[in-house]
């Protein structure tokens, strides 16, 4: 018995622990570029603070985003191969699209050394980096949904799980969508869907997965 779950022990927490860390990196790394809201100014004033902001958006956040669908990968494949293929690669697509944000928000930096002519391609950089992310965001919860639909049926977590994951990705996929077109809600439609991972994580790394379930 304790053979066969160790495995999914192990994966559980790594998982957990990945998530938790891909949502804190990339939220802190946002929360930090974003207070200073694109302005050549202040980011020239505070470059090293700009810098470690990337650095969580585009190195930690990657690692870990791309740790975490590694590592469900195998444990998700036997309940349904196609979608959990499906749901990988979503994962790896946003994850690539958010990092050329972060390039996007990288070639501030530089450009707040250079005193003429900037303030339309900073607002080019900034608009650039807003689209990458609405739409890594919205192809990470369409991904989102395929996870917990396999989620759902692998019987790995409790059935809340899956259900509240599909309605936090749904609703947050309105959001961003919403963001694209205009409308600033993405942030008020995110909590339901952040909360759900949040949630998920602390319930892997100190329950783990179902116990019942074999490798």
């Amino acid at each position: 018995m304790t053979t066969q779950t160790s495995p999914h022990r192990k994966a559980a927490r790594t998982y957990g622990l990945f998530f938790l860390l891909a949502f804190l990196s990339y939220g802190a790394g946002s929360g930090i570029t974003a207070s200073m809201g694109g302005d050549l100014t202040a980011i020239a004033d505070a470059k090293s603070t700009f810098t470690i902001g990337i650095l969580l958006m585009a190195i930690v956040h990657t690692f870990v985003n791309i740790g975490l669908a590694t590592v469900m990968l195998p444990i998700l494949k036997p309940f349904n191969k196609t979608v959990t293929y499906g749901y990988f690669a979503a994962a790896i697509t946003a994850t690539t699209v958010a990092v050329i944000g972060a390039i996007f928000m990288a070639l501030l930096v530089p450009l707040s050394d250079v005193t003429t002519d900037t303030e339309t391609l900073a607002m080019l950089l900034n608009k650039g980096s807003f689209y990458a992310y609405q739409i890594s965001m919205t192809i990470w919860e369409l991904g989102g949904l395929m996870f917990v639909y396999v989620l759902g049926k692998s019987n790995l977590v409790p059935r809340l799980f899956p259900i509240w994951g599909a309605f936090g990705y749904l609703v947050f996929m309105t959001g961003t969508t919403a963001e694209m077109f205009g409308y600033p809600i993405g942030v008020m439609l995110s909590a339901p869907g952040g909360l759900f991972e949040v949630s998920l994580s602390l319930w892997l790394i100190f329950k783990g997965f179902n116990p019942s379930i074999k490798s």
